[in-house]
């Protein structure tokens, strides 16, 4: 009987020491998921690759603006020049125009006005390719005969004893052509009696026989002066 009670303490001790051990310690920390490691290390990535791109969209906006800065600099700086030539190597008329804002036609310095045109008579002797290589060097081309009174004009001011490259030439089978591509009209044409006489003249002249002021073919590498025509420029 004793003994009995004996055990019975035993077991009962036993219980409560049992439970007062887990009842004291502390409860196991919870190891963290895969999931939620890769989505932090997810979000590091992102603010990284964020943080880069602002950067270099800031440097590149940066770098835009200061060449878009240096560029308008230029052109104001080219503006500024191409005003000054104009002022000083344009000689101007004022005129009545249907233009209300342009009031000045002007031709550059030593060139001849007529009508809508500017003319420059150019005495280098050169062949015709190098004479409308100087002509386009200028702004302009060799000259487009319009009408009679454009013709006239410009043989009053020209020497009778010297030959003048115009800008008609034949590419072949006597296909005339103006340089500006103006058409070519047969019945507006001031060739000389019995001219164009030769298919292998291809480039036109204008010069003063005993019959008076007229067009002649020549050879492209006859050297000759010329005339170079451009528009008028309008202020």
């Amino acid at each position: 009987m004793f003994s009995e009670n004996i055990y019975i303490n035993t077991n009962l001790k036993n219980k409560f020491d049992s439970s007062d051990i887990k009842a004291d310690s502390p409860p196991a920390p919870q190891k963290k998921t895969s999931s939620h490691e890769n989505c932090h290390r997810f979000s590091r990535v992102l603010f990284t690759a964020l943080t880069i791109y602002f950067l270099l969209s800031t440097i590149l906006f940066s770098t835009a603006l200061i060449t878009l800065f240096k560029k308008y600099s230029q052109l104001l700086e080219e503006k500024a020049i191409r005003k000054e030539l104009n002022y000083t190597q344009l000689e101007c008329t004022k005129q009545h125009s249907l233009l209300k804002d342009k009031v000045w036609s002007c031709c550059p310095k030593d060139w001849k006005a007529f009508s809508s045109h500017c003319y420059f008579i150019s005495n280098d002797l050169a062949n015709w390719n190098q004479s409308e290589e100087k002509c386009s060097s200028m702004g302009a081309h060799l000259m487009v005969v319009h009408s009679k009174e454009e013709q006239d004009f410009i043989t009053k001011i020209l020497s009778n004893r010297d030959a003048y490259f115009i800008g008609l030439l034949d590419p072949g089978h006597r296909q005339w052509r103006w340089v500006d591509q103006t058409p070519y009209n047969e019945s507006a044409t001031f060739w000389h009696p019995g001219e164009p006489n030769n298919d292998k003249e291809q480039c036109v002249i204008v010069n003063h026989r005993l019959s008076g002021w007229g067009w002649n073919d020549v050879f492209c590498s006859d050297p000759q002066k010329s005339i170079c025509q451009m528009k008028k420029i309008y202020l």
